[in-house]
C-alpha cells in the first residue's frame, strides 16, 4: 500500500550575501552584467519534490516509495535515506552526471539569484511506474520533462490514481500537453500562480478544469487553500505557524498530506485541513527537511487549529 513519488532529489546550496544585490548592480550597466558577490554563510540542504515530499509522508507514518534520478555523487543523500527508512529501490543512479542541484544567493533584503542544474534528473524517464508494483497512490511532481510525461502515462495505464503537481516545471509544456495531464490525473495540484498560467496556457477557468479531475487544489500561501471538487469549493484556511522562518518546500510538506489524506479516505475538508498543519509546522524551520514533529506533535497542532482530533 504504498504512495509512488515521481518527482526530483536534489541538493540546495543556500548562500547569504552579507549587502544588497542593488548596491553591486547598476541599472544602466546590466546589458555588461559581470559581478561576484562575497558569501560568507553558505549550507547545504538535502531537497528535491520527491525527497521533501516523501520524507514528510513519512512524519506522518505514511509509506512513500521515491522514484527518482542522482548522480554520482549522491552518496550523502543516499545514506540519508537509508538512515530515515526511506525505500531507495527506485532510486536510479546515473552515471557521469550529477545530482540535481540548486545554487541560490540570498540578499538582505531576501532578493534572490538562483542557478539550477538538473543533472540526473533530465534521465527520470528512464524508471518505470510498472517497475513499483506495490503502488496504490501516486504523484507526478516536478522532474525531468519527458519522465513527468512518462510516468503520467504510466500511472494511469497501471489504473494508479495520481496527483498532478507540476510545480516549476509547468512551463515546460503546452496548454495542450497540460490537459493531457489533467485528463490523466485524478487529482491536481497547484499555487495560486501555477494555477493562473495553467489557465492562461489551456485557455480554461480553473471551474472547467476542475471537471477533468476529482479534485483541484489550490494553494494561496498564508491565505489557506482552496479545493474544488464534488462540485463546489472547500475553503481551506491557513493554520498559524509558531515562527515564520522559510518557506522552502512548504508547498512539499502540503503535498504531504494531501496524499496521507486521499490515502486514508478521508473528506476534502479534513484532507485540506491535515495539508494546511504539514506547511505549518515546516515553514517555521530552514529547509525542506530540517522538521521533526512527532503524530502527536502534528495531532496536536490539528486539533488547536480545528478543534477536532485528527487520529
Amino acid at each position: 500500500m504504498s504512495t509512488l513519488i515521481c518527482g526530483s532529489i536534489a541538493f540546495d546550496n543556500i548562500m547569504v550575501f552579507h549587502d544588497r544585490f542593488k548596491n553591486h548592480i547598476l541599472p544602466e550597466q546590466i546589458h555588461i552584467l559581470n559581478v561576484a558577490f562575497l558569501v560568507p554563510e553558505m549550507r547545504r540542504e538535502f531537497g528535491g519534490c520527491a525527497g521533501n515530499i516523501a520524507y514528510n509522508l513519512k512524519l506522518l507514518d505514511g509509506d512513500p516509495l521515491i522514484m527518482a534520478t542522482v548522480g554520482d555523487d549522491a552518496d550523502p543523500y543516499l545514506v540519508r535515506l537509508d538512515d530515515l527508512g526511506l525505500s531507495r529501490a527506485h532510486v536510479r543512479r546515473i552515471a557521469g552526471s550529477f545530482t540535481a542541484q540548486a545554487f541560490i544567493t540570498t540578499d538582505l533584503d531576501d532578493n534572490q539569484i538562483t542557478a539550477f542544474h538538473p543533472g540526473a534528473m533530465t534521465y527520470s524517464h528512464l524508471n518505470r511506474v510498472t517497475d513499483a508494483q506495490d503502488a496504490t497512490l501516486g504523484i507526478v511532481a516536478p522532474d525531468g520533462r519527458d519522465g513527468m510525461l512518462q510516468h503520467a502515462q504510466d500511472l494511469a495505464a497501471a489504473g494508479v490514481p495520481f496527483v498532478f503537481d507540476p510545480g516549476q516545471g509547468l512551463p515546460m509544456f503546452s496548454g495542450e500537453e497540460l490537459l493531457g495531464f489533467m485528463r490523466l490525473a485524478n487529482y491536481a495540484c497547484f499555487n495560486d500562480y501555477e494555477a493562473k498560467l495553467l489557465c492562461d496556457r489551456t485557455g480554461r477557468s480553473l471551474e472547467q478544469l476542475a471537471t477533468e479531475v476529482q479534485a483541484l487544489i489550490v494553494t494561496l500561501g498564508g491565505a489557506g487553500s482552496r479545493i474544488l471538487a464534488d462540485g463546489r469549493c472547500h475553503e481551506i484556511p491557513c493554520v498559524q505557524a509558531e515562527a515564520v522562518v522559510d518557506p522552502t518546500g512548504c508547498g512539499d510538506a502540503y503535498r504531504s498530506g494531501l496524499l496521507y489524506g486521499i490515502a486514508a479516505g478521508w473528506d476534502w475538508e479534513k484532507v485540506g485541513r491535515l495539508a494546511a498543519v504539514m506547511g505549518a509546522i515546516k515553514i517555521a524551520h530552514r529547509g525542506g527537511q530540517n522538521h521533526r514533529p512527532g503524530r502527536a506533535d502534528i495531532s496536536d497542532l490539528f486539533a488547536k487549529a480545528f478543534g477536532t482530533n485528527l487520529w
